[in-house]
This record gives C-alpha cells, sequence and structure tokens, in this order.
C-alpha cells in the first residue's frame, strides 16, 4: 500500500547572516503515515512543525532529504490534487464570496460533481456559514475566516487534509462541530495529519501523535499506549461525607489519584461515603506528558543561542 505521507531524512536549513550560523529548523526527520491514519504532530512554538508542513505543501523546499504525498515528490504539482489544506491563518481573498470559494477550489482540484453549487452549499451549512454563502468574505471574523478555509478544506473531497492548528479562533460550540467533521471523515478513511496546541483534540483524534524538538522528531507513538502505560488513574466524586485519600475540589466534588491494583477497593469506600463517581481517568494525559518530556529535555541539553528559535513560528 502507497503511504499517504513519505519522510526521509529531511532537514530544512534557514541561512543567516555571515556572523550567525545557518538555523536548522528541521533535522534529519523520517516518518511514514499511512492512508487511513491520524497523525497528531505537536511540540512546542519552534520546534518545526510549520516548517514541515510547508515543505509536505511545496511552499518550502527541503534543504536535504525528500517528502512525497502518495508516492509522488512534494514538488510536483499533481501530488496536491486532493490535499486539503488549512494553515493556521487562512489567508483567503477576502473579494469573495464563502460559494465562490469553494466553488474555485473544486476547479482547481478538477472534482466534478452533478451540482456543485449543492455541493459547496452542503459544506457551508456543515461549517454553519450558509447563511452568509454570498457575503464577501472581507467582513468576517477569524472564527468566521476559518470555518470558510475548513468548509473549502472538505469540499474538495480530500483524500488528505493537512491542518495546522485547525481550531484556531473558533469558539466552544465551533470546535466540537469541527472535531465532529473530522472524526465522520476519519471513520469514512480519510488521512489527517494535523498539528494543534490543545493536546486533548490530538488525545482524542489521533491514532498516533508524533513529538518534535528542537528540529528533532524525538518520540512517535499512540496516544493509548502512552496512557495504558500509567499506573495511576485519577477519580472524582461527588457527594457530602469525606472519604480518607480525597481531597475537596468545589462543593461536593471530590479528586484522589490511585493504584489502578487499588481502585475496586476505591470505589467501594465510595459507595459506603455514598458518593456518585464522575469520572475514572488515566492520571497522565497527553498534555501531562509532553510537558514532562520538555522539561526533561531542558535539563539534559539547555538551548543555546544557537537554538534560536526566531526563524521558525511553529
Amino acid at each position: 500500500m502507497t503511504s499517504a505521507i513519505f519522510i526521509d531524512g529531511l532537514c530544512k536549513t534557514y541561512p543567516r547572516s555571515w556572523r550567525t550560523p545557518a538555523f536548522e529548523a528541521v533535522r534529519e526527520l523520517s516518518l511514514t503515515i499511512s492512508e487511513g491514519e491520524v497523525f497528531g504532530f505537536i511540540g512546542p512554538n519552534g520546534a518545526g512543525k510549520s516548517t514541515t508542513i510547508k515543505v509536505l505543501t511545496g511552499v518550502l523546499q527541503p534543504s536535504k532529504g525528500r517528502a512525497e504525498l502518495f508516492g509522488k515528490a512534494v514538488s510536483l504539482p499533481a501530488a496536491r490534487r486532493g490535499l486539503g489544506y488549512v494553515p493556521e491563518n487562512p489567508s483567503l481573498y477576502d473579494y469573495l464570496t464563502p460559494l465562490e470559494i469553494l466553488t474555485m477550489g473544486l476547479a482547481i482540484h478538477r472534482v466534478k460533481l452533478p451540482d456543485a453549487r449543492k455541493h459547496c452549499m452542503h459544506w457551508l451549512d456543515r461549517f454553519a456559514l450558509s447563511h452568509v454563502a454570498d457575503k464577501r468574505v472581507r467582513s468576517f471574523s477569524k472564527g468566521m475566516t476559518q470555518r470558510v478555509a475548513l468548509a473549502h478544506a472538505m469540499a474538495i473531497q480530500p483524500r488528505l487534509l493537512i491542518l495546522d492548528e485547525p481550531l484556531s479562533g473558533l469558539d466552544p460550540v465551533g470546535r466540537k462541530d469541527v472535531v465532529d467533521i473530522f472524526g465522520e471523515y476519519r471513520g469514512a478513511g480519510g488521512t489527517v495529519f494535523l498539528t494543534s496546541h490543545v493536546l486533548h483534540d490530538v488525545e482524542r483524534l489521533a491514532d498516533r501523535f508524533g513529538l518534535i524538538h528542537r528540529g528533532r522528531l524525538v518520540s512517535v507513538q499512540a496516544p493509548s499506549g502512552l496512557l495504558h502505560g500509567e499506573q495511576t488513574v485519577t477519580v472524582r466524586s461527588a457527594g457530602t461525607a469525606p472519604v480518607s485519600g480525597f481531597v475537596l475540589e468545589t462543593k461536593g466534588r471530590w479528586r484522589a489519584d490511585v493504584r489502578r491494583d487499588q481502585l475496586w477497593e476505591t470505589l467501594d469506600r465510595l459507595r459506603g461515603a455514598r458518593h456518585t463517581v464522575l469520572e475514572i481517568r488515566p492520571a497522565l494525559t497527553l498534555e501531562d506528558a509532553f510537558f514532562r518530556f520538555l522539561e526533561t529535555a531542558a535539563m539534559a541539553s539547555p538551548a543555546t543561542q544557537g537554538d534560536s528559535l526566531e526563524q521558525e513560528e511553529g
């Protein structure tokens, strides 16, 4: 089976002045993402995420190594046909309407449909934009502009979505709607490569995640593998009586971190105290693991002036 994304030994170096060494934004990155997989690409600001995406979308040429989409070099226009791409801050033709932008996307990607308008209106409706389908984008808020870009990416019937902070600027309702749409796309076999600083979204959506730090891919694993290895769970309950080992979070709500082998005993004590169990989850989240790694990396290899992150936005 052809990989959706194949990266081998990718390096991207930005030149600097003659006094300062060149900055390596991405260093020897190798990664394979299968068709139908949702891959979360996470890391702090300046880690190399956006540079990698710019190489994959043909915006930047790599300094070394190679990258392919569905077996074709990313430098070839054919590699990007059927690619739905949404940057963190979409720059749309603000004199066009959402309907015109989606219709133009179909033409560029050579998507032929019996009723293109109906198809575009379907996706505008999915992103709660049908009521502004014929209004100029220049009057839109950041969140509405983001939704237009997302609707454009889905309307072209993509075989691959590359999303750089796709939920940026969305309100809670918009975030939930977009996550639900991505879930449907994933369920239909779509492939997604996304970055997000909201690690809970990566944890919910991704089959695997990769952690990039200072341009190097340092870990690739499944969120489930990370969390299932944790030997402690967090238990939250509601009740009036105190229970040994539990601390009061708010009035009537309690929390404790419990070893897995003591969970059933703890639940028996909660039942005896007439508590209602509200939540049981691994104590370690993807966000916790992310910060633990960064703390360890900082102690092992403190940043130097040569590791300045000025060249890379994400």
